[in-house]
């Protein structure tokens, strides 16, 4: 590996931003971190990030902060696929427009590679797997917008000279994943509710499918986008492809590691929701000698463990529904969690 690089995490305290911190610090390298801390726990920061709580948004401050930096992570977002239908402002706001701030901050201060973490939104209602040389058909504001920052990426380091890579995570679960958003994480929605001994509420019929991927199985690939030339320019799925399975799986084997007496609640879909979604990571193993090593089963009780150790809590209705009517789910309408 290349010697010692200064880099940039967006979102640090955030899930992947803070596991993607501890392996560069693992590695020798400097990290400098922001996070408005918005959908993630300040705790997550490992100690030897130079952190400010500094949002995306603000241009001024994220050009002075990112001074002096190699590489640079965007793992901020507001990753609120569903909920961007109804609070589409606030999203988007912190997708397109923290997006550009970021990356004009970055040409401004002579960034060499800029990793943009965007999302398997980006492909909408493409036939599964999806693979990176689809026609992007995002269905919802959120995947609009991260397909409108990826094309601001490409463009603007293009005209002034950045190196770029577009990762594409889908799915992630693992420990210091937000657990009392009602919004997101559906798998840590779970978790949280039955050790409440609530029962889980499932939008439609719970036959949509996913593929999970678990955060360790997530950081290699990532680390490899910023040394390994060949990912210049590159659109990459990261995350496993072998375990597609639909919601009511996941919250039966959540409760079967748990043994709790499962009768799901059923309510109505959300709009714009994909049936199907699930990432070939065919040209990661390609570029990386990609081989996901963490089961979904394995993963979850990983989770379990972390939670109850950090404490259940209650669910914190954090963002405000800018549109509600009678598509708005009941689950945030009368916050049933």
């Amino acid at each position: 590996m290349d010697n010692k690089k200064v880099f940039f995490i967006s979102g640090v305290a955030g899930f992947l931003g803070s596991h993607l911190a501890d392996r560069l610090i693992e590695l020798n390298h400097k990290v400098i971190g922001c996070d408005n801390l918005i959908g993630g726990y300040e705790d997550n920061i490992p100690d030897k990030v130079e952190f400010h709580n500094v949002d995306c948004n603000n241009f001024e401050q994220m050009s002075l902060i990112m001074k002096n930096v190699d590489i640079v992570y965007h793992c901020a977002a507001t990753a609120y696929e569903g909920l961007s239908v109804f609070s589409p402002h606030i999203i988007t706001q912190n997708i397109v427009t923290a997006s550009t701030g970021i990356i004009t901050a970055s040409i401004s201060n002579n960034v060499k590679r800029f990793i943009m973490c965007s999302s398997m939104a980006r492909y909408g209602t493409n036939p599964v797997p999806f693979t990176e040389d689809m026609t992007a058909k995002p269905q919802d504001p959120y995947g609009i917008g991260k397909l409108a920052s990826e094309d601001i990426l490409r463009c603007l380091a293009d005209v002034h000279g950045m190196e770029w890579v577009i990762a594409v995570p889908h799915n992630i679960i693992g420990v210091r994943q937000k657990y009392d958003d009602p919004y997101r994480n559906v798998a840590s929605i779970f978790i949280n509710l039955m050790l409440q001994n609530k029962q889980p509420y499932i939008y439609g019929d719970g036959n949509q499918k996913r593929c999970f991927s678990f955060i360790s199985d997530d950081i290699d690939p990532l680390i490899e986008m910023a040394f390994n030339n060949n990912c210049v320019k590159e659109i990459i799925n990261i995350g496993p492809d072998d375990e597609f399975i639909t919601i009511n799986e996941l919250a039966e084997t959540i409760a079967k590691i748990l043994n709790f007496d499962l009768n799901i609640q059923y309510t109505q879909g959300r709009p714009q929701e994909v049936t199907f979604a699930n990432c070939s990571a065919d040209k990661a193993r390609q570029l990386f000698d990609y081989n996901p090593k963490v089961k979904l089963e394995e993963g979850l009780k990983e989770m379990i463990q972390w939670i109850k150790k950090r404490g259940i809590k209650e669910f914190k209705y954090h963002l405000d529904l800018e549109i509600k009517n009678n598509k708005t789910p009941k689950t945030w309408s009368k916050k049933l969690f």
